[in-house]
């Protein structure tokens, strides 16, 4: 009786027991009007597995922030052919110009636009663009506006879908303008975007057990990380099957063979997140020796905390609450596409510290009820225990 008793008071002082937080500084610098700073193994770690409980903190304020998983780059490609203009003429009120390529050129030529270079000024017209590849069988393609108008111009026709004709024929309803053109060049204008994800790698702690025929490396340090890849060192020469936790398995090796050597240790974990404390890599060891583990290095996909900062300010990153909290939501998100175009500065991550804190009382509101039920039950029992244990001594 004077056991549970005990337990339950323990629970009761665990329950109100001051909430902790992780805080880490973060120093503004630089000249540019958005920051960004990365986070490190410990905050995925500490903070919620949605990261929903981060906030910058400035003062008592809090910093609206988006989270940035990746950079965009754009890879263009442009080939320019000119043109050689082989007729013009005028047929009924329409002006006509035929153009060919200057130069014969073996295969295909593929065009996204034709471009257009003139003296003129003070026009606007609607040109039909046609295709032909002999000269005689022509085909519409498009039409579109071609002017030169005080301090603005278009002088260039993109086309729809990329075009392969040797020949363009340029038809004006008129040309009263005497519009003509020095040069006109066929264009061939490819941009490919890629997204590249942030990746990080570092080297965790680690100790290796062996039992029933299997090597098992117990990894810390991993908990809500995004897994890329993880790789083995070793001196040991090998050829076994590697699995991790969510059955994520290859075969690894490391073997030198007359003078040549073969090696693949690297196990891909496919963005994996490890939801607990320990990552569990086992090697199938069979009737072989156990493989030397020398060393652990983990690669992982990171985010950067994208925010406004002023200069020789000292911001506070708070995560590792022990509330549930919702994301944060804030206005910056909508324009972040246009913030990612600019200049941005990188920030480093301070030190963290581990610090009890005063939840708001917005952030307990919607447990408080609970939290009171849960409160008066414990008290109530207690009481209840402690005045049976009363009464049974004195029966005693």
């Amino acid at each position: 009786m004077l056991k549970k008793t005990k337990g339950l008071l323990f629970f009761l002082l665990l329950f109100s027991a001051p909430l902790f937080s992780h805080d880490a500084n973060i120093k503004i610098e630089g000249e540019n009007r958005y920051k960004s700073v990365r986070l490190t193994p410990p905050v995925y770690n500490a903070a919620h597995s949605g990261l929903s409980d981060l906030l910058i903190k400035n003062g008592g304020d809090n910093v609206p922030y988006f989270i940035n998983s990746s950079e965009g780059k754009t890879n263009e490609t442009r080939e320019t052919y000119l043109m050689r203009l082989i007729n013009s003429y005028k047929e009924n009120d329409n002006f006509f110009f035929d153009y060919k390529l200057a130069f014969e050129r073996n295969g295909d030529i593929i065009a996204t636009s034709m471009e257009f270079f003139t003296r003129n000024t003070g026009f606007a017209k609607r040109a039909d663009v046609f295709g032909s590849y002999d000269n005689i069988h022509w085909e519409f393609v498009q039409n579109d506006m071609l002017y030169v108008v005080d301090s603005k111009s278009k002088l260039n026709i993109d086309f729809k879908s990329p075009q392969k004709y040797t020949h363009y024929r340029l038809k004006f309803e008129n040309n009263l303008e005497q519009i003509s053109f020095f040069a006109v060049n066929l264009v061939y204008n490819l941009k490919i975007s890629e997204e590249t994800y942030f990746i990080e790698s570092f080297t965790p702690e680690f100790t290796v057990e062996t039992k029933d025929k299997k090597t098992e490396i117990l990894i810390k340090g991993l908990k809500n990380l995004r897994l890329c890849d993880l790789q083995i060192e070793t001196d040991s020469m090998f050829i076994r099957n590697v699995s991790a936790s969510a059955g994520v398995g290859k075969e690894l090796y490391n073997l030198s063979i007359n003078g040549t050597t073969y090696k693949d240790t690297v196990l891909p974990l496919k963005r994996q997140v490890s939801e607990n404390d320990i990552f569990i890599v086992i090697i199938n060891d069979a009737d072989d020796k156990p493989v030397n583990i020398t060393g652990i290095s983990v690669r992982y996909y990171a985010d950067d905390l994208v925010f406004q900062g002023n200069p020789g300010s000292v911001y506070t990153l708070e995560f590792g609450l022990g509330l549930p909290r919702e994301a944060p939501v804030y206005d910056i998100e909508r324009y972040k596409n246009e913030i990612l175009k600019g200049p941005i500065d990188r920030l480093v991550l301070g030190e963290i510290v581990y610090v009890p804190v005063e939840p708001p009382v917005e952030e307990i509101k919607s447990d408080l009820k609970y939290q009171k039920i849960i409160f008066n039950i414990i008290v109530s029992v207690t009481g209840i225990l402690l005045a049976v244990m009363i009464i049974f001594k004195l029966r005693k």
